[in-house]
C-alpha cells in the first residue's frame, strides 16, 4: 500500500484537518458509549506532538444536507475534552466564516471540533466546492475514519485530492490489519462468514472463495446451503430462491480449491426463546416442524481444526442465533478456539462487522483477536474486495 501516515507528514505550526469518526450513541444529550472517541487520542496527540494544530471534520447521524439542531456534534463536546484531558473549541459551522475564524484563533497543540459536514448537502454529494471549502481551512488532511471510507463523500475523498494527506493512527492500524488477512495474508486462510441471508453477502462469498483456502459458513445462511444440496432443514430460515446462486458458489469454490464447510450437526428447536427446548441431530434429520437456531459440537469440532490447520483468519457473521442463549454455543466455542490460537501466536485473526463485534464481545474473546473492526459497512466492502474510495484517495 502506498499511503502515507502521520511519520511522514510535517505538522510544524500546520493546520491538520483530522477526518474522524465520532457518530457515537447519545442518551438525553449525553455520548453514552465514548469508544470511538477515544481511539482517535492517538493521532490528535501524534500532530499536536509534531507542533500541529487539530481540527476535527466529523459526521453525527443523518440530517441530509440540513440543519438538525438534535445532530449537533456538540453534544460530544464533554467526551471529547475528557478523553483528550484538554479544552477542545467548537465552531457552529464546518465551512465559511464560523469556520475560518474558529481555525484563525487557534494555537500549536490546540483542538477545534467543526460541526457536522452532513449539515450541507454538498458533503454527500461530494461537491468539489465544499471540499475545497474544507481544504481551505488547513494544509495537511488526515484521514482516521476507515469506517467511513466507504464513503465518496467531500471529507472522506473529495478532500484528499487538494492537499498534502496521510492516514491517521487508526486508519493505518486497520489498514495494516486488513492487508495482513486478505492481501498478503500468511496461508492457510480462513474466513468464517455466518448471518441470516445468502442475498445480502454475494459478493462477499463471491470474493472469498478466489482468496481463501478454507470458508466456514453459519447461520441462516447455512441452511441455504443444505437445502441446494438436497437437505431438508424443516422450519428453518432459508432462502429456498437462492438454491441456484447458493451451488454456483460451491462450483466456483471447487474451481478456486477453496474448500467450503457447512454444519454435518445441528441444534434444533420448535421455539426461537432463549432457553427453548432442544435437540442436536445430524444435519439431514431436522424435523419438518422444528428450526436450526446452531451448529451442533461435531461441526465446532470440525471448524477447530479448520482454525489449527490455518494461519490466518477472518470473521465475519455468527455461526448461530448468538442473541440467545443456548444457540450461541457453537459462536462462543469457535471464537474461543480462534482466541486461544491467536494468543499462541498460530493465527492472526481480523474480525468486523456489528454482530460479529457484538458475539465475540458476548463471547469475551473480543480483545485476544489480533484486529476486531468496527468500520461496519466499510469492512464488509474491503471483504467483498471494492475500492473504498477513502483509502484510495489517500494513494
Amino acid at each position: 500500500m502506498s499511503w502515507k501516515t502521520l511519520d511522514d507528514m510535517d505538522f510544524n505550526g500546520k493546520v491538520a484537518l483530522v477526518r474522524v469518526d465520532i457518530n457515537v450513541p447519545v442518551e438525553a444529550g449525553r455520548v453514552t458509549d465514548a469508544t470511538r472517541i477515544e481511539k482517535i487520542v492517538p493521532t490528535v496527540k501524534a500532530i499536536q506532538e509534531k507542533g500541529g494544530k487539530v481540527v476535527l471534520l466529523a459526521h453525527f447521524g443523518r440530517p441530509k444536507g440540513q440543519v438538525v439542531p438534535e445532530m449537533s456534534l456538540r453534544v460530544t463536546l464533554p467526551a471529547l475534552e475528557a478523553a483528550l484531558g484538554q479544552k477542545v473549541a467548537f465552531a457552529e459551522d464546518c465551512i465559511g466564516g464560523p469556520a475560518k475564524k474558529a481555525v484563525a484563533a487557534m494555537a500549536p497543540g490546540d483542538v477545534l471540533l467543526l460541526e457536522n459536514t452532513r449539515f450541507h448537502a454538498g458533503e454527500e454529494k461530494n461537491d468539489p466546492a465544499m471540499a475545497a471549502s474544507l481544504a481551505a481551512l488547513g494544509q495537511v488532511y488526515v484521514n482516521d475514519a476507515f469506517s467511513a471510507a466507504h464513503r465518496a463523500h467531500a471529507s472522506t475523498e473529495g478532500i484528499a485530492h487538494l492537499m498534502a494527506s496521510c492516514a491517521g493512527r487508526l486508519m493505518a492500524a486497520e489498514l495494516k490489519a486488513l492487508d495482513a488477512a486478505l492481501g498478503d495474508p500468511v496461508r492457510p486462510v480462513v474466513a468464517v462468514v455466518g448471518g441470516a441471508k445468502v442475498s445480502t453477502k454475494l459478493d462477499l462469498l463471491g470474493n472469498l472463495v478466489e482468496k481463501v483456502n478454507h470458508l466456514v459458513i453459519g447461520g441462516g445462511m447455512a441452511n441455504t446451503f443444505l437445502v441446494a444440496q438436497g437437505i431438508e432443514v424443516g422450519a428453518s430460515l432459508a432462502e429456498r430462491d437462492m438454491a441456484d446462486t447458493a451451488r454456483a458458489i460451491l462450483a466456483k469454490a471447487e474451481e478456486e480449491g477453496c474448500a467450503i464447510h457447512l454444519p454435518t450437526d445441528v441444534v434444533v428447536a420448535r421455539e426461537f426463546k432463549a432457553g427453548a427446548a432442544n435437540e442436536t441431530v445430524a444435519v439431514d434429520a431436522c424435523p419438518a416442524d422444528a428450526m436450526i437456531l446452531d451448529a451442533g459440537p461435531e461441526t465446532v469440532a470440525a471448524i477447530a481444526d479448520v482454525f489449527t490447520a490455518c494461519r490466518t483468519l477472518i470473521w465475519n457473521g455468527p455461526l448461530g442465533a448468538f442473541e440467545i442463549e443456548p444457540f450461541d454455543a457453537a459462536t462462543n466455542a469457535a471464537a474461543a478456539k480462534a482466541a486461544e490460537l491467536t494468543k499462541a501466536g498460530h493465527l492472526t485473526s481480523v474480525a468486523g462487522g456489528g454482530d460479529t463485534v457484538s458475539a465475540l464481545n458476548k463471547a469475551g474473546v473480543a480483545g485476544d483477536f489480533s484486529y476486531i473492526s468496527t468500520a461496519g459497512g466499510a469492512f464488509l466492502e474491503w471483504m467483498e474486495g471494492k475500492t473504498l474510495p477513502g483509502v484510495a484517495a489517500l494513494d
